[in-house]
């Protein structure tokens, strides 16, 4: 079973950008398709982008053009580089798992990391 680990969130002004890290344990991490999804307070959490374990990617229409995610298999690390970011991204962003070949929903991925907030001021 993959175990996730998120890192480089932080507080960052409106236009700035941040890369978070997920880091994954496991051998069959190249395996999964891996997912960043977000939570802001008093919301849902939603889907962020994704990339299936061949490399196709699929990102949410508010972030398109904006984030991109990428994978390090040799490194067993996923990415997601955010740039210019607005107050309206701030959340706690976590990535996930799943073993499915092209999960879009949240109850498609089987394991999940801590999250790691991001604060955009205005």
């Amino acid at each position: 079973q993959v175990q996730l680990v998120e890192s480089g969130g932080g507080l960052v002004q409106a236009g700035g950008s941040l890369r978070l890290s997920c880091a994954a344990s496991g051998r069959t991490f190249s395996r999964y398709a891996m997912g960043w999804f977000r939570q802001a307070p008093g919301k849902e959490r939603e889907f962020v982008a994704r990339m299936r374990s061949g490399g196709t990617t699929y990102y949410a229409d508010d972030v398109k053009g904006r984030f991109t995610i990428s994978r390090d298999n040799a490194k067993n690390t996923v990415y997601l580089q955010m740039n210019s970011l607005k107050p309206e991204d701030t959340a706690v962003y976590y990535c996930a798992a799943s073993s499915r070949v092209q999960p879009d929903f949240a109850w498609e991925y089987s394991v999940w990391g801590q999250g790691t907030q991001v604060t955009v001021s205005s």
